[in-house]
């Protein structure tokens, strides 16, 4: 079949699933980094306004890759102009990874000023490269995509400026602007909307683009697992104990993410009728259940340190609220790929809070972990028994 190249940096359709390329892997690496930024902030900031701040870093990260993902779906990592742009961008998100800890302190006008180059210089790029080449909707698409990113760089710039809660405020709305413009078409007024169904994506290199991201949250909870043994100076059985259960939760949120819906999600975005909205659905979600991969590593950590220390409430909400996300977002993730969220996932969302509370009176951060850890896998097995005819073991 001859390949279908309407632009000479955009991806050739040939009919086969695109490949990741080692350019994009690469890229990735960064964000190893601005994972473990992610998480270290967090344990140095256990508070609700500490969440919140993360929360919002954790989502420009996002944003951050998330942008570069529909570019390289679009154009050819593997031509030198868009290998020189991911190259920058690598850099801009790196210096973004750094400044990270500080920046809600010193560094918020080296953060806020690195991403919002990142953000609108992908985009400008675009725009210039698509001159001339007749693709109207991709242009206009991209246009109406500058225009959140540079109404975005306005709130990033000024909250880098600003101080306290203010720069709080400015960058939440800064990050609305990137995640929820989408949603709406990236409606800006003079240049209309844009429409999914002119999305022309390629659903196996997404899916295998989100699926890989989801391998970088996972290997950071074992660098977090291995790191923090490594630094406990007694290894007393329940620390040994701790860092068992932080490998088995690892193993089971692998087990639930790759094991069944990994295998049809491409073909559900290859067949839709229209595959620009299922990939969109897929990039929404995905904020979510690898947030709450980090989540599940920062409490991995709170427990190897101190496994039968006194459970607060701190402990107690991470500990929870890791796997809950994580169930949350996979139902959602499945009820995409399938029409319905799977009853296993449901019936964990019920079960662990019912479980892991009714344990927080008398017991240790251990044993609240390892139940989790335990559920989880149930979860994963019941899933898997209740699709045995679908796949194959």
């Amino acid at each position: 079949m001859t390949a279908e190249r309407p632009h000479p940096l955009m991806r050739p359709r040939d009919g086969h699933e695109a490949a990741v390329s080692y350019v994009e892997l690469l890229f990735d690496l960064i964000y190893v980094f601005a994972i473990i930024q992610v998480s270290h902030f967090l344990l140095d900031n256990l508070s609700l306004l500490g969440a919140a701040q993360a929360l919002l870093l954790w989502f420009a990260v996002w944003l951050g890759w998330q942008y570069s993902g529909w570019m390289t779906n679009w154009f050819d990592p593997d031509t030198t102009p868009v290998r020189l742009v991911l190259f920058v961008t690598m850099a801009l998100a790196l210096m973004v990874a750094a400044a990270l800890p500080e920046a809600f302190g010193s560094r918020g006008l080296v953060f806020a000023g690195c991403f919002a180059a990142m953000q609108v210089g992908r985009s400008l790029f675009i725009l210039w490269s698509l001159r001339g080449h007749g693709l109207a909707d991709l242009t206009a698409n991209y246009q109406r995509i500058l225009g959140w990113a540079c109404i975005g760089a306005v709130f990033w710039l000024a909250g880098g400026l600003a101080e306290g809660p203010m720069r709080l405020g400015l960058w939440a709305l800064a990050v609305a602007c990137e995640y929820v413009s989408p949603m709406f078409g990236f409606r800006l007024p003079g240049l209309g909307r844009s429409y999914t169904r002119h999305w022309n994506i390629e659903g196996g290199h997404l899916i295998e683009r989100c699926a890989l991201f989801m391998i970088i949250a996972l290997g950071e909870t074992i660098l977090i697992t291995g790191a923090t043994l490594a630094g406990v100076g007694d290894w007393s059985l329940g620390t040994l104990l701790a860092f068992g259960v932080a490998f088995l939760e690892t193993v089971a949120m692998w087990w639930v993410y790759f094991h069944i819906a990994i295998r049809d999600a491409s073909r559900v975005i290859t067949e839709s009728d229209d595959p620009g909205r299922i990939g969109a659905y897929f990039h929404y979600v995905h904020v979510i259940i690898l947030g709450s991969v980090i989540l599940c590593a920062v409490g991995s950590e709170l427990v190897i340190a101190h496994p039968l220390g006194h459970l607060t409430s701190t402990v107690t909400t991470v500990l929870l609220a890791g796997p809950m996300a994580f169930l949350a977002g996979m139902a959602i993730y499945k009820f995409v790929v399938y029409g319905r969220p799977p009853l296993s996932h449901l019936a964990g969302l019920v079960l662990i809070p019912v479980l892991l509370l009714s344990l927080t009176a008398s017991h240790s951060p251990l044993l609240l972990q390892g139940a989790s850890a335990v559920l989880l896998l149930g979860v994963g097995a019941w899933e898997m028994l209740s699709r045995r005819d679908r796949i194959r073991l």
